[in-house]
């Protein structure tokens, strides 16, 4: 298999996202990663060893954070993002990932990659953290702020057969983020999407508000990417504040810092179960090929793991598991 890699997007290019690709390179021999940027820039960050697996592919330009998205992916063919989605597009890589501008990876998603046929909108869909460590697949977070009923109900088709072939659940829980559970709250959209959720071929189990997902009352979480992406940065802030607020806690005396020595392993796993980097990346459900977004902040731990998550979502077919689905419809 093989997997396209922006070694230039993201706040650690590309020196941690060369060294990522470095060490999924040794984690998995066997599959191909072709790093697509500045040439010069990704050999010197390879220390003089390139192994055997990784290709290098130059681009000559980057889009930036700054970029507009549309404008970007049209007028920068030759960024190493863009690059990367016609890798895809051509059948030269079964997947790409970027830690680049998160809007114009949508954009190249849609205009280069390009969508599965039927799919009408594409949605970003990471794994949010839960209590149990098993986690919520929450689609969308943000590629499409305005949404249509017709959009949720193809979320939440997509995001079933993707916890079902990435992680093997045989009838995941589908849930409608809304602010009540009842089956009349919420507004125009979301009670018109529960009526088509509802008859879909899939475990829907209703409305869910946005202190249930945590708690894990369902596998997949659907959304627009509007309110999603709210309740997304809503719980980053709340994550950061409540481990800077423990460690302030602990650090107040010196008997706060003893206690701490003994909790902590625990505080620990707490931190790390909040941890993007355990994650890798989402992916952007809805193309017809496999996108992944690693977030800005990416470092070679993130980058590695969503190089593991590309080979699962290959190994499981979960785009072409999609597309007949879809089909059907």
């Amino acid at each position: 298999m093989r997997i396209a890699i922006d070694a230039m997007g993201g706040d650690h290019a590309p020196a941690l996202i060369v060294k990522g690709a470095l060490e999924a390179a040794a984690e998995w021999p066997e599959t191909q990663l072709l790093l697509v940027g500045d040439s010069a820039q990704i050999e010197a960050h390879l220390g003089g060893f390139k192994p055997a697996n990784i290709t290098i592919i130059h681009a000559d330009d980057v889009i930036g954070p700054d970029d507009e998205p549309v404008k970007a992916v049209r007028r920068k063919k030759g960024s190493s993002m863009v690059i990367a989605g016609q890798l895809v597009r051509e059948g030269k890589a079964e997947a790409m990932l970027s830690a680049g501008n998160t809007g114009a990876l949508m954009t190249t998603g849609l205009l280069v990659v390009g969508r599965i046929e039927g799919i009408e909108r594409p949605a970003l869909a990471p794994m949010l953290p839960t209590m149990d460590d098993v986690g919520v697949l929450a689609l969308d977070l943000g590629a499409n702020m305005d949404a249509k009923p017709e959009h949720l109900l193809q979320y939440g088709i997509m995001g079933s057969i993707f916890r079902t072939k990435i992680h093997g659940m045989a009838n995941p829980r589908v849930g409608l983020l809304n602010v009540g559970t009842e089956d009349k709250k919420g507004n125009e959209l979301s009670k018109a999407a529960y009526e088509l959720l509802e008859a879909a071929p899939i475990h829907f189990v209703g409305n869910v508000e946005a202190n249930g997902v945590l708690s894990r009352q369902c596998d997949v979480l659907v959304c627009d990417g509007f309110s999603g992406n709210i309740m997304l940065k809503a719980m980053e802030g709340t994550a950061s504040f409540v481990m800077r607020a423990i460690r302030d806690a602990f650090m107040s005396t010196w008997l706060t810092k003893l206690a701490a020595l003994v909790v902590r392993p625990k505080v620990s796993q707490l931190k790390a179960k909040m941890d993007y980097k355990e994650y890798g990346a989402a992916l952007l459900l809805g193309v017809n090929g496999l996108v992944l977004k690693c977030h800005g902040s990416s470092d070679n731990k993130a980058v590695k793991n969503a190089v593991g998550k590309a080979r699962t979502a290959i190994e499981t077919e979960l785009i072409q598991s999609i597309a007949a689905e879809i089909s059907r419809k």
